[in-house]
């Protein structure tokens, strides 16, 4: 597998593949026919000696070889993307580009309406958002799989750098005519009430609970569900309470029956940082969409 064998901008198709896991947005993200691409990869595989990639449904899904190689190869083929880069500006103007965002249902939410009607006069951009376990997230950014990923403060190497964008309080949600809205909510009105847990695990205190522990005191929790949504449309229909993030109540709120309080007490609140890979930060196009996320945030 001699390198003078190998025509170097296949380097390129195959990580452009890697990355849109789809002959179909690779090509449209190299500027070439599928066909282009496809015959590409046939020269891949012969030079390899392996089918790369697999097809599982709509996906092209890299092969153990793939991926060995792609993480030997990342390191060279991120040191001249970034020599190249130095000279060329992006131009979100003329300039086609997809971001691919890793978001949570909720900041999907608080975020792409503000993203998109910010992004209307650039119709070269497109936007690809998608929800990544979080145990995954940081070798998606290595891979290139994700430009960005936004979530709460979560452990990463120093390959991985963050930002905090915003800080979003807790607040206490409850349907229009509840019988506790006439002023400000007591603790002993709260915990005399039943509430709403949202919470992708089956068990265990949310970070409120953490927080009413602390103060020698415990909820009454009806309901454990998934979803701030599902939650919203059970508090419009019950005298359950809810606690949730401000931003996002605020949305559902202009839309529902719903009422927002004050908790009775001082509760932490939710730090959402902006995660992103160091190999890719210097990327002119990175660069430019990374400012705009900040100042939507």
């Amino acid at each position: 597998m001699a390198l003078n064998r190998l025509d170097l901008n296949l380097l390129h198709v195959f990580d452009t593949i890697y990355r849109e896991g789809s002959l179909t947005r690779a090509a449209r993200a190299l500027h070439l026919t599928q066909p282009a691409v496809s015959h590409s990869l046939s020269r891949l595989r012969d030079h390899f000696d392996d089918p790369l990639f697999t097809r599982q449904g709509n996906q092209m899904v890299p092969t153990p070889l793939a991926r060995r190689f792609l993480e030997s190869m990342r390191p060279g083929l991120n040191q001249i993307q970034g020599a190249v880069n130095q000279f060329h500006a992006f131009d979100p103007a003329s300039q086609r580009k997809t971001y691919s965002l890793g978001l949570r249902d909720i900041l999907e939410s608080t975020f792409l309406p503000q993203l998109m009607k910010r992004l209307e006069p650039y119709p070269e951009l497109e936007i690809v958002s998608q929800r990544i376990p979080r145990r995954e997230m940081e070798t998606q950014l290595a891979a290139g799989k994700l430009d960005f990923a936004v979530d709460v403060l979560l452990p990463v190497s120093n390959q991985t750098s963050h930002q905090l964008l915003r800080r979003d309080r807790l607040v206490l949600i409850a349907r229009s005519d509840h019988p506790l809205i006439k002023g400000k909510l007591t603790m002993e009105e709260y915990l005399k009430a039943k509430h709403v847990l949202v919470s992708s695990r089956t068990e265990g205190p949310g970070i409120e609970d953490f927080e009413l522990s602390r103060l020698g005191v415990q909820r009454d929790i009806r309901l454990r569900c998934q979803h701030y949504f599902a939650a919203c449309r059970v508090v419009e229909e019950t005298d359950l309470l809810l606690t949730m993030p401000e931003t996002y109540a605020r949305i559902i709120a202009e839309r529902a029956s719903l009422t927002l309080m004050d908790p009775p007490a001082e509760l932490p609140s939710i730090d959402v940082h902006l995660y992103w890979h160091r190999a890719y930060e210097k990327e002119p196009a990175l660069i430019w969409f990374r400012e705009q996320l900040r100042e939507i945030a």
